[in-house]
């Protein structure tokens, strides 16, 4: 039920709560299937004989380079990105008078655009050996899948991303609209 004026705070903590809740199960879900994708890309890439600590791109002739490892990563939060927009869709913030599915996915990509961000700073500061950050390559030496940096770094910026995710979602992709009102898309 949409919350309304009428409906005591109490109902509407609950119901948020309850939908951070589903939010989080959903974002379980969408990090097997972001992780899956991940080893899938990352395995088809080394196949072809590509590091995902190799450069993929330089940006615009200075130090700084986009790693295959930040090409996967995008990946895997795209594939992802739809799954949880589907389950989000239909069972976390469903409402009968719902928009169409492509002028409701928008705003959720963007949103989600903010937790990619800080998983691909993440997999930098994690993966980078002259980062202070760093993760340590006695154990993440990535002699296994277990040991591999880059599946740590991915794991670990996916879960510092969520909370912003939820709250830009909620408040501006699934926000409860009055009868006949549309979305609206803005995106200054």
């Amino acid at each position: 039920m949409p919350a309304t004026a009428a409906q005591p705070a109490s109902g509407r903590r609950r119901r948020v709560l309850g939908q951070f809740i589903k939010f989080g199960l959903v974002g379980g879900t969408g990090v097997v299937v972001n992780t899956a994708v991940a080893v899938a890309v990352r395995k088809t890439g080394l196949h072809f004989g590509v590091d995902e600590h190799q450069v993929f791109l330089n940006l615009l002739g200075t130090r700084w380079n986009i790693r295959w490892s930040h090409v996967y990563a995008t990946l895997a939060f795209l594939v992802a990105n739809i799954w949880n927009f589907q389950l989000n869709r239909s069972w976390t913030f469903r409402v009968a008078d719902r928009p169409n599915w492509f002028r409701q996915f928008l705003p959720f990509l963007v949103a989600g655009l903010s937790g990619l961000l800080v998983g691909l700073i993440t997999i930098t500061a994690l993966t980078n050996p002259t980062s202070p950050l760093a993760l340590p390559p006695e154990i993440f030496d990535d002699s296994t899948g277990l040991r591999t940096r880059f599946y740590w770094a991915n794991l670990i910026g996916v879960l510092l991303g969520t909370p912003a995710n939820f709250l830009i979602n909620k408040l501006w992709t699934f926000r409860v609209r009055g009868r006949g009102q549309r979305p609206r898309v803005d995106l200054a």
